[in-house]
């Protein structure tokens, strides 16, 4: 990931617009950085998880499926976005999204973050500490090269590992409780 900016940015500047020439961005401690373009195979990912999913969720009124970008904003002071590659809201916290319009402020329900090659550990680590401290109850890690689907679901001090899920697997969700999702399906044609 690219800084894009020394200068730290502030609350202010972020609301009225900034950074206006960049769509898949986040800031760190106010700093922007410009998230690399994704593959045609994340992408592929992506595309089909989003078809998936919202077809579950639709079809039973569970709530709203977004992908990026959109920005969630886990502090304003200094600030810190994230953007997921998708992320799941309960039907009951839609009315604070509508709210809202430009951005997510509260926690989402499910973060999806599809892996690239060029994720580094240690930047997986503090997403996965942001989307944590700000309540974020499950997290799946999409792996297109091991052709897996990691759940993590929220303890009070951590993560706790729900599954793995193989391509000859079906994934566990719990905050998706009744989905039943082959995980081959998410990788067809990726």
């Amino acid at each position: 990931m690219a800084e894009v900016a020394q200068k730290v940015l502030t609350w202010d500047e972020y609301v009225r617009g900034e950074p206006a020439d960049l769509e898949r961005y986040e800031i760190v401690d106010g700093v922007v950085i410009e998230l690399p373009a994704p593959s045609v195979g994340h992408q592929r990912v992506v595309r089909r998880l989003l078809r998936l999913l919202e077809d579950f969720v639709s079809s039973r009124s569970l709530g709203e499926i977004f992908p990026v970008p959109l920005d969630v904003v886990v502090q304003r002071n200094p600030i810190r976005t994230r953007q997921p590659d998708l992320l799941f809201v309960r039907a009951e916290n839609v009315p604070n999204l509508d709210k809202q319009q430009e951005r997510l402020e509260f926690a989402p329900d499910l973060v999806i973050e599809v892996l690239s090659p060029s994720d580094s550990l240690s930047e997986l680590l503090k997403k996965l500490n942001d989307y944590h401290r700000i309540g974020v109850k499950e997290v799946w890690l999409v792996n297109p090269l091991t052709r897996t689907v990691e759940v993590l679901a929220r303890q009070e001090d951590d993560w706790e590992l729900v599954g793995v899920f193989k391509e000859t697997e079906t994934v566990q969700s719990r905050v998706l409780s009744e989905l039943n999702l082959p995980v081959a399906q998410i990788f067809e044609g990726a």
